[in-house]
């Protein structure tokens, strides 16, 4: 019999390890580009926005793709190395970036990687765990993917204050060594899943390569599918929310905690919330986390004070850690195994190609409109989502 680690397959302890590396390095990385764009290159929130939205429109695409194959080859480790290296390869370059373009590049490929790697990493957990496990398998890796980015960006603190203090603006040669230090753990990631981690219980190989469509789901997959592109239209990339925390008076130094602040939330929420799924519903516990989402864009809407957006942080983690695992065991849910690589790409795909336009709005209603406007618009769109998914989605 398989050793069970915290009562599951080794293979989802394992995974939360990859992830959690991966996210150390991430979140030193990639987490302040919006400030390295608009404090060291100089470039404006349009630009940002086109950056954040385009790199996760990037993602996106390779998603759909790596999930389709996925299913076809019934082989999901492969791909997972494939990605997790391709995002490793381009992260050193970013210390050698010097204009928005550059970034630009570097940040697709990047996201590139991650497209490839994530809907076969999924489907992997979810060939791991059984029906009434998914909750809480979901949960513990989306709890240590973000211990990762509470470490990641801990860890950055510390790099800011011994560089630069509590300057309000960040600099080349901070970013720089940020780039350096974040660069290792990304490394040790993809060693842990090439040595760690192996292939489900499904490994048949199926050689006929159908074309990639929605027929063969159910109408509630489509029905959350759409539901989701309402709510993602003003989800904008978080890249709104750290300039949104700087707009107000937050110095680098304190973004960086705030975002530590965040992360602890949602990795403490992650398994409860998945427990949670387990018992009571995914439906319901994707309603109460975009209702929080609401309140919490509502507030970065209307705070004028620092301890407001201390809080705001704190409860935005809270969302994600409500949402993101449980949405991707409502997945599980709702398709057939043989499909869950597809059902994974045409998820984060949605989510992933909605962004882009939701990041371009948000662009240009902070700059036309206000800094306010953005979250004003999120706000209503998760009403709406909330009230769609309660409505017209069974469980």
């Amino acid at each position: 019999m398989q050793r069970r680690v915290f009562g599951l397959n080794p293979n989802v302890f394992f995974l939360g390890i990859v992830s959690l590396l991966t996210d150390v390095s991430s979140e030193m990385i990639f987490t302040l580009v919006p400030l390295f764009i608009a404090n060291v290159l100089g470039a404006g929130v349009i630009v940002v926005g086109l950056i954040g939205g385009l790199s996760e429109s990037t993602d996106a695409t390779f998603r759909i793709l790596s999930g389709w194959f996925s299913d076809r080859v019934r082989k999901r480790k492969p791909l997972a190395i494939l990605g997790y290296s391709v995002s490793t390869l381009a992260k050193p370059f970013m210390y050698l970036a010097t204009t928005w373009g550059a970034v630009l590049a570097i940040r697709f490929s990047d996201r590139m990687g991650k497209g490839i790697r994530t809907s076969p990493r999924d489907a992997l957990v979810a060939d791991s765990v059984s029906v009434g496990e998914r909750g809480r398998g979901f949960g513990l890796h989306r709890a240590m993917d973000t211990t990762g980015a509470v470490l990641g960006l801990a860890l950055a603190a510390v790099i800011i204050y011994l560089v630069q203090g509590r300057g309000l603006t960040l600099s080349l040669k901070t970013y720089q060594w940020l780039v350096l230090v974040g660069i290792v753990p990304a490394v040790l990631a993809v060693l842990v899943l090439l040595f760690f981690v192996h292939e489900g219980k499904s490994s048949s190989v199926v050689r006929q390569l159908p074309r990639i469509r929605f027929a063969g789901f159910s109408t509630r997959f489509k029905l959350f599918l759409a539901i989701m592109a309402v709510f993602t239209l003003g989800n904008s990339s978080d890249f709104f929310v750290i300039l949104r925390a700087q707009n107000l008076g937050s110095s680098i130094l304190y973004v960086t905690l705030m975002l530590v602040l965040f992360n602890i939330t949602y990795a403490v929420t992650a398994l409860p919330a998945g427990l949670l799924s387990d018992r009571l519903g995914r439906r319901r516990v994707i309603a109460l986390g975009w209702a929080i989402y609401a309140v919490v864009y509502l507030g970065f809407a209307v705070a004028s004070e620092l301890w407001q957006v201390w809080l705001l942080f704190a409860y935005y983690g809270v969302y994600y850690g409500v949402v993101e695992g449980v949405a991707r065991a409502f997945v599980a849910d709702l398709v057939p195994e043989e499909k869950r690589g597809t059902a994974y790409g045409l998820y984060h795909g949605v989510v992933g190609i909605t962004l882009l336009p939701a990041s371009l709005i948000a662009g240009w209603l902070w700059q036309a409109i206000s800094p306010a406007a953005p979250f004003f618009l999120g706000a209503a769109l998760a009403f709406l989502a909330m009230v769609g998914i309660m409505g017209v989605v069974r469980e």
